[in-house]
């Protein structure tokens, strides 16, 4: 299978090209980014995170809602809880978000037909957050546990996205790659393909990836790349995760998070920052639970006034999106999507089975954004048109076919080719009311949920 999968993938990249796209786009496009800045948070859903978020064209609980789970998929006599306003700051109990875990919230089932799901007879009900969330956490009361999976964020509890939101480009329907957890969904975004890992297991740690990543084709093009990594740690960095950034001698672009700051006030920004937060307790940065979403906020206030007071910012594009879903609720179902390649991944389960992952289907749908003075003011995308001149939702995946077209190398694979870019919402005029700073990231009700 493995030497299958890879003789595959030479295949596809020996024919393959960067994605169409309209030319007046992409000229525009490279013309007006030089630098691209990526921020990867950690575990949350849109519905979560953005759920209270008023600007239309988000369909979230406060827009469209409320969206309800049942206590228990078998017994119908246990009730319902809806999504509810007003989240916590700190989570203790973490959601499931293994491949079986997703499995159970998304199919309500440990162990889906993958036929029936590759057919199209088998779709997402979105039913399982809650009993997966009980079936973890059993000492805890079920209301507790609900609203941990259930809750979402208002406007006035993470004012920084807020602010965000409401002066740039909000994606309505982005998934992760993987339905699954961290790492393997990191891997996707570098890489488009997870090599057959759906969990975090030691590879990750130990330079163990072969196929190529972003950090090599931004290399080959001729420009430069830094992985700014909290040496608090938690998340990546991904560039250490390929032998490649070894073989080729540029480990020490491998840097603490603090360098990107004096990069930013200098006008040093390589071509690609690509940011690490922290993970994944209380005083770290990424908005993992238990980590609170007001020190993510934070963060992200940082980056962005370090970005927006900087010689640079007229020619950067900051992508802040999430790895995953972390286990929160979202009702949009993950559609399919092409496989990478012929690997997969097999895992026991909790009711005794073994479920295998063919990574022919996205993860749940997370936030992301993009913030630069080259997109529109307080826009919400929808789906949109991929190589193929299909309408479908944008991934993880979305990025490096976007950057492709930016910096001129091909789709990793077929899933990165079905990918559909977003140069499209860079426009022609530099705008000039971007806000100097964002509101305070203020911590607020914390939640003591231990078991």
């Amino acid at each position: 299978m493995q030497l299958v999968a890879i003789l595959g993938m030479l295949a596809f990249a020996a024919s393959a090209e960067a994605a169409p796209a309209n030319p007046l786009s992409r000229r525009t496009f490279q013309s007006a980014i030089k630098n691209v800045v990526i921020l990867v948070m950690e575990n949350r859903s849109l519905d979560n995170l953005l759920g209270g978020q008023t600007t239309a064209g988000l369909e979230n609980p406060v827009n469209s809602g409320p969206y309800c789970n049942p206590y228990s998929l078998t017994n119908a006599s246990m009730g319902t809880v809806c999504t509810v306003a007003n989240d916590y700051d700190s989570i203790l109990n973490d959601p499931d978000h293994a491949v079986y875990g997703n499995n159970m919230e998304f199919y309500g089932t440990f162990t889906p037909s993958n036929a029936a799901i590759a057919a199209g007879t088998l779709v997402p009900t979105q039913q399982g957050f809650v009993q997966e969330q009980l079936r973890l956490y059993s000492s805890v009361s079920k209301t507790t546990l609900a609203k941990q999976v259930m809750g979402y964020y208002t406007e006035a509890q993470v004012p920084v996205l807020t602010t965000l939101v409401k002066n740039f480009v909000t994606f309505n329907h982005w998934h992760s790659d993987v339905p699954g957890p961290t790492d393997p969904n990191r891997l996707a975004l570098v890489s488009g393909s997870t090599y057959g890992h759906g969990s975090n297991d030691a590879t990750f740690k130990a330079k163990g990836f072969n196929q190529k990543s972003l950090f090599q084709s931004v290399t080959e093009s001729g420009r430069a790349w830094r992985n700014y990594h909290d040496a608090a740690g938690g998340t990546g960095p991904e560039a250490s995760w390929f032998n490649w950034t070894y073989a080729a001698g540029l480990s020490n672009r491998v840097v603490n998070l603090p360098q990107f700051y004096v990069d930013a006030a200098a006008g040093n920004l390589t071509a690609l920052s690509f940011l690490n937060p922290s993970c994944c307790g209380v005083g770290t940065t990424s908005m993992h639970p238990s980590g609170l979403i007001s020190a993510g906020e934070g963060l992200i206030k940082t980056v962005y006034e370090a970005l927006r007071a900087g010689p640079q910012w007229n020619t950067t594009l900051l992508i802040i999106t999430f790895d995953e879903t972390g286990g929160f609720h979202d009702h949009v179902p993950p559609p399919l999507a092409p496989a990478p390649d012929a690997l997969t991944y097999t895992a026991s389960t909790p009711s005794g089975g073994s479920y295998t992952l063919p990574f022919n289907r996205l993860g749940g749908r997370v936030p992301t954004l993009l913030v630069s003075p080259w997109v529109a003011k307080g826009f919400v995308e929808q789906k949109a048109a991929n190589a193929a001149g299909s309408t479908v939702s944008y991934s993880a995946t979305s990025i490096l076919n976007t950057l492709g077209l930016l910096w001129g190398f091909a789709p990793y694979n077929p899933r990165v080719a079905a990918a559909p870019p977003f140069d499209h919402l860079i426009q022609t005029t530099l705008r000039t009311d971007a806000p100097l700073t964002l509101p305070a990231a203020t911590p607020f009700r914390a939640a003591k949920m231990l078991h």
